[in-house]
């Protein structure tokens, strides 16, 4: 039985999983980049670690450094991930279903996988908390954003003259007349255990949705140096190293 799991019951375990590669060509080692003070990942594992529904933290990787610094901060990591998984073309949902099925092959039952960005350290754990009681009976919940940029007002694409036009609808003369969009933030998913299996196969939009509703601020996603000196600079700037910022 992996090591930090409960036996298999009935109800099913809900868990955390952490998906971080060795590799990334934005910036260069930024899952073991010191962020306020810690590698980058530990600060999603220790945000799962402080969500009481939360049974396991299970990391996958490609990386023994990432291994080490996950374990260290009380995730549980079984394997290092097969090379066909972590290279950059490598979707994310049948790595979160192969890591989900060795635990399932190893007695576990799990219910619910709940998958956070190692990039999104601007989460607190109550974020979690009320993303997986957001929607509990869809098949998937995602975290979002409010849109910067709403395709009724003033997002713009190319018809087939070329022509430029609204992508949707005929425009709105103020902003607050048109239709509530939103942006995915990638920093938490809530998957059901069915939905997630059937993800892996058809895609994400092949399953039912709902949202929960994080602020700007929190979700900025590190994808390169830029994003990482924002991020720490929002971080203390919302004091989140004093816990408040919830």
């Amino acid at each position: 039985m992996t090591p930090g799991l409960t036996d298999a019951n009935t109800k099913g375990q809900t868990i955390a999983t952490i998906c971080a590669r060795g590799g990334s060509k934005g910036l260069p080692g930024k899952n073991t980049r010191l962020f306020a003070g810690k590698p980058l990942i530990v600060h999603s594992i220790e945000q799962a670690r402080a969500c009481p529904a939360i049974d396991a933290i299970v990391v996958s990787t490609d990386d023994v450094v990432i291994a080490d610094i996950a374990r260290a901060a009380g995730a549980l990591v079984p394997y290092l991930r097969p090379a066909e998984l972590a290279s950059d073309t490598a979707a994310k949902l049948p790595v979160i279903e192969h890591l989900v099925r060795h635990l399932e092959s190893d007695g576990q039952s799990i219910a619910r996988i709940v998958d956070l960005q190692p990039t999104s350290p601007l989460r607190v754990a109550q974020d979690i908390s009320q993303a997986l009681n957001a929607c509990p009976d869809m098949p998937l919940t995602v975290s979002v954003r409010e849109a910067q940029d709403n395709p009724y007002f003033n997002m713009l694409e190319r018809d087939s003259d070329g022509r430029l036009s609204l992508c949707k609808g005929q425009g709105s003369t103020r902003r607050q007349d048109s239709p509530e969009v939103y942006a995915l933030n990638g920093s938490i998913y809530v998957w059901q255990r069915a939905a997630l299996a059937q993800a892996a196969i058809e895609g994400l939009w092949s399953v039912a949705l709902g949202i929960y509703l994080m602020p700007h601020w929190k979700s900025v996603d590190i994808d390169d140096l830029d994003d990482f000196e924002y991020a720490e600079w929002l971080y203390h700037r919302y004091k989140l190293n004093k816990g408040s910022g919830t």
